[in-house]
Parts: structure tokens; sequence; C-alpha cells
């Protein structure tokens, strides 16, 4: 006899066994109820599911299997929630997509999903410049009380995460991974931060690996929850234009930081102005461009000890950034802006190959 299960177990079953939103409301229609489902005849389910006959076994099995259990008792443990399109605080934005998640895994707080948000992408092997301009913009959307969203990946991402953070939020992070196997690992710390200041979410269960088909899927959440995406760098074929892409089609305004002709990180972002992104360099220029309402900021001062700290470790011989992490103990975006400071001041160089020397 199948355990009786509620249509948020049983929307969590069926995600368990990779079954869209949309195809759960099929057969919700189809069977009454979404707990009906798992009553089926297994010949019916199979010709439902005829390309993955596999799936209908699954779904069978999964109310009694201890696939469904343990995932509920950790669920139950560490402090997460989850939201379905069932529930009330399930953000509209996000239902209102062509395919949303029928399932998001959360850890902070899930009513800021419902606040007026902006997602700043780009690409993982950010420039100096491309790290600095995130950062300022997670700031200054921050400091105007709108919500921050990205995928929490190393470069552009980090940076406007830690942006948002430096204005005392908001911001949201959407993992390609289970919320148990935080990816990249070194931004652990990063996510923790995140959770007090927001929230952490996902559609994938929670100990799901980080795999690469992942990450598209999780981009269209990343700006379905978003008014608009800006797009800070990116390679001609990076995956943040297929953020960009999957924005255009969910209705959302996509803008572009524009960078330096010729460079590897400006090819995507130079080609989506082109094509018509409006093109904006500043917190205030999306503000402005959304109509929204602007805070204004107050100027941030430099943080001389930081600095003054970092040019301890920098000689007339090359160090590589790497080895100033190490030294220094900062993390990637802090040891950027302040190398990007130094070298606007004219107090170090920047050699090939990521290494800097005392002027």
């Amino acid at each position: 006899m199948k355990l009786k299960i509620s249509d948020t177990e049983a929307l969590i079953a069926l995600n368990l066994a990779n079954v869209s939103f949309r195809r759960a409301e099929w057969l919700r229609k189809q069977y009454g109820a979404l707990a009906a489902v798992f009553q089926a005849p297994e010949s019916e389910l199979r010709e439902v599911f005829s390309r993955k006959p596999e799936t209908a076994a699954l779904i069978l099995s999964l109310p009694d299997s201890d696939i469904l259990k343990r995932e509920m008792e950790l669920l139950n443990s560490g402090g997460f929630w989850v939201l379905t399109p069932l529930d009330e605080l399930y953000p509209e934005r996000l239902r209102q997509i062509y395919d949303p998640p029928p399932v998001l895994y959360g850890k902070g707080d899930p009513g800021i999903l419902k606040e007026t948000a902006v997602a700043v992408v780009g690409c993982r092997r950010a420039s100096i410049y491309g790290l600095r301009i995130a950062r300022k913009l997670g700031a200054g959307l921050a400091a105007s009380k709108v919500c921050v969203v990205s995928g929490l990946a190393r470069g552009i991402d980090s940076a406007a995460h830690q942006g948002a953070l430096d204005a005392g939020g908001p911001t949201v992070a959407v993992l390609g991974s289970g919320l148990l196997s935080i990816y990249p690992r070194e931004n652990t710390g990063l996510a923790e931060k995140i959770v007090a200041a927001g929230a952490l979410i996902s559609e994938f269960p929670l100990t799901a690996s980080p795999q690469k088909e992942n990450f598209p899927r999780r981009n269209r959440i990343v700006s379905g929850l978003s008014l608009a995406v800006v797009v800070v760098e990116a390679a001609k074929r990076s995956g943040s234009l297929i953020t960009a892409d999957l924005a255009l089609q969910q209705g959302r305004d996509v803008f572009a930081v524009p960078g330096p002709a010729g460079s590897v990180n400006a090819g995507g972002t130079n080609s989506l102005i082109k094509q018509g992104a409006a093109l904006v360099e500043t917190a205030p220029d999306v503000i402005e461009e959304l109509g929204l309402c602007l805070v204004e900021e107050q100027p941030a001062s430099p943080d001389f000890v930081s600095v003054l700290g970092l040019l301890r470790f920098l000689d007339d011989s090359p160090t590589h950034i790497d080895e100033l992490i190490k030294k220094s103990g900062m993390t990637l975006s802090q040891v950027c802006c302040e190398l990007l400071t130094l070298q606007m001041q004219g107090i170090i160089s920047e050699m090939p190959g990521k290494r800097y020397i005392r002027r």
C-alpha cells in the first residue's frame, strides 16, 4: 500500500524523478490529484513517459522509497524551506515563465523572492575591471533596495553578490547544484553570508552535485526572478548570453556593460549592445532604465588599511595574483578591487599573466 503524501511531497517526489511542473500539472489534471499519480497503473505511466520508460517505474517507487524519505529528513533537519507553485510565497514572476521549477529549495528569507530584483551575471574568468564594475553594481542596486540575483559562480557572480552584501543586501544566489553541495567550494563562506542577508535557492534535490547540464536550467531561474538581466562581461560563447536569451524569451529587459574593443570578455556584451541591449555602466543607469526609485548612495571611503596591506606584498619583482591572495588572506574579489585601486593611483603596474609590480 502506498503511503499517503501531500501535494508538496508529491511535487518533491516528481522533482526527484526530474518531472517538470508543466508535466506534473498535466498529470494532476489527468488523475485529479497529484497524489493519485502514484497510484496510476504502470502501463499508463510508461505510455506517458514513452521516451523515458524508467521514469514511470521511478515515480511509482518513490512514495515508499528511501530516496524520498531521506530527502524529507534532510529538508526537515537542515533549516531549509520548500516552495512550490501551489504556495502563496512562490514568486509570481517565476510562476509566469514557460517552465517554472516545480520545487524551490531555499535557505534564508523566502519573502525576499517577491521583492524587486535585477540579475547581474557575467563570466567566471573576469578581469579586474569587470569585477570592480560588478561589485559596484551590486552595491548600488542593493543600496536602492533592489535585490541582486546571481548564480554564485566565480568571477562576476561572486563580485555582484559581494557588492550587495557590502551595502547590506538584499541578494539571492541561485545554485546549479543542491543546497548541500555548494559550488564552487570556495564560495561556501559567501553562501553563508548570502543566507543571512537574503536567500540561497535551488530547484535541485538537496544533495545533487553540480552537473554541467544543471547550469542552463539554473539560468532560467536567475532571469525569471528578475525584472532585468545585466551582463557585465561575457565572451561571444558565454553562458551569460544564455541567461540573456532566456531573459528576452521571458519578456525581461537585457542590459550590458560595454568593454574595450578586442577584449575577449567584451565580445559578448558589446554584441548585445549592437543588438539593442541598453548600455549601462552604473546602478543608477539600471534603475533609470527600469523606472525605479533611486536611493542616493553615500560615497564610499577607500579601504586604506586593505590597500596598504596588499602593497606590503608587492615590490619590483612580479608577483602573481594567486600569491597575493594567499599572503593577504583576502578573497579574489577583494584583491582584484584593491589592485585596480592601486593601478589607478599609479602605484603598481600589471604585467602579463596576472602578475603585478610596485612602481
